[in-house]
């Protein structure tokens, strides 16, 4: 999968789970691509247990990052301790003094605005951290 862009690993990643995680990651993935315009894909974490590596998606740093559980479809957002979240999405990860994930399983409901908030508003606190304009 080298030679292949972030976006097509992730792409054949959502293929390979072949169940309601694929669809499922598959539906955060365009939820946080709408989010916020400035959104990278990224893949990272390569390693023999994981030969796909993890989905990530950047915007001055890491936004969030998605993750097929056994169970679960979790984003953890690394500045989550830092993050509002007026709907209470965080449910995972809530005693970490940084990083907050929302764990959804299968045939939950997705809040998409609220979501969408939360993605905007971790774009904001990565953007928080930068002096200059770099783009």
């Amino acid at each position: 999968m080298a030679d292949l862009s972030a976006s097509q690993q992730i792409d054949a990643k959502i293929r390979e789970l072949g169940d309601w995680r694929g669809r499922r990651l598959s539906e955060l993935r365009d939820l946080i691509k709408r989010a916020d315009a400035g959104i990278v894909e990224e893949v990272k974490w390569k390693k023999p247990s994981n030969p796909s590596g993890v989905p990530v998606w950047s915007h001055d740093g890491i936004v969030c990052i998605g993750e097929p559980l056994k169970n679960a479809v979790r984003l953890t957002f690394p500045k989550g301790a830092s993050t509002k979240d007026p709907k209470r999405l965080f449910n995972a990860r809530l005693d970490s003094n940084s990083v907050r994930a929302i764990d959804t399983r299968e045939g939950d409901k997705v809040d998409e605005v609220a979501l969408t908030a939360l993605i905007q508003e971790a774009v904001r606190l990565n953007g928080r951290g930068r002096r200059t304009d770099s783009k």
